[in-house]
């Protein structure tokens, strides 16, 4: 049973292996669910020339927005710019490649991936600069464009509960794109607020089973809250 321990120290080994270049799928909704300690280790480690996948890129300061200051991150796949000032600015500078994709067709790119499929039709883009360059075919009337699914050298996720051999549990809203990056990395690091013994997850609560992850890491999270809202 040892063998099947995921459990790692330090966020140094949790990221041992990445190297510049490399594609990483990233969990989270804007600063919703983010791995933000994995993202703050690959700041410290400089990899650079890096591919990230991930819904949106963070704001100014936090979340992937650190790569971003740094000059880490060489092509974004998201499917919004959102609330990084830096992100747009890059963007329409010419200094980061951008590939804008509709955000369910993200989640699909990412789920196929997992699920061993290498492409899929969907309506989604069809007559629009999405399709640029795309296969596309009719099914009964309607137009189709196929996308490719998308997999990482390492995908970066965080969860509320995991136990030592890697089951993972997410809570509430911030399940998100998190499962689907996970089953996508081919070295797949989960970060979690709480780590539990072996038999203390119910089973049919589990989101992520331990089969498609690689490393758990214990964090400690600042979640801070991407736009605060007041009553009168």
């Amino acid at each position: 049973m040892a063998g099947l321990d995921k459990r790692v120290g330090s966020y140094a080994e949790a990221l041992a292996g990445l190297a510049d270049g490399m594609t990483v799928l990233a969990g989270g909704f804007g600063l919703c669910g983010i791995p933000e300690n994995l993202i703050a280790e690959i700041r410290r480690r400089g990899t650079r020339e890096l591919t990230v996948v991930s819904n949106n890129c963070g704001v100014d300061g936090f979340g992937l927005g650190l790569l971003l200051e740094e000059r880490q991150i060489r092509k974004m796949v998201a499917s919004y710019v959102g609330e990084n000032a830096l992100f747009e600015q890059q963007l329409l500078n010419g200094e980061l490649e951008v590939e804008l994709t509709p955000q369910g067709t993200l989640a699909e790119k990412l789920r196929a991936g997992g699920a061993g499929i290498p492409a899929f039709y969907t309506a989604t883009g069809y007559g629009t600069p999405v399709a640029d360059g795309k296969e596309t075919r009719t099914f009964d009337g309607r137009h189709f464009i196929l996308e490719r699914a998308i997999t990482g050298d390492f995908a970066i996720v965080k969860g509320w509960k995991a136990d030592h051999f890697g089951n993972v549990v997410y809570r509430h809203t911030a399940q998100n794109f998190n499962p689907l990056a996970a089953a996508a990395g081919r070295i797949t690091v989960v970060e979690v607020e709480e780590i539990v013994e072996p038999g203390e997850l119910e089973p049919s609560q589990i989101h992520t089973p331990g089969i498609f992850v690689d490393r758990v890491i214990l964090g400690r999270f600042e979640k801070r809250i991407e736009k605060r809202t007041v009553s009168a």
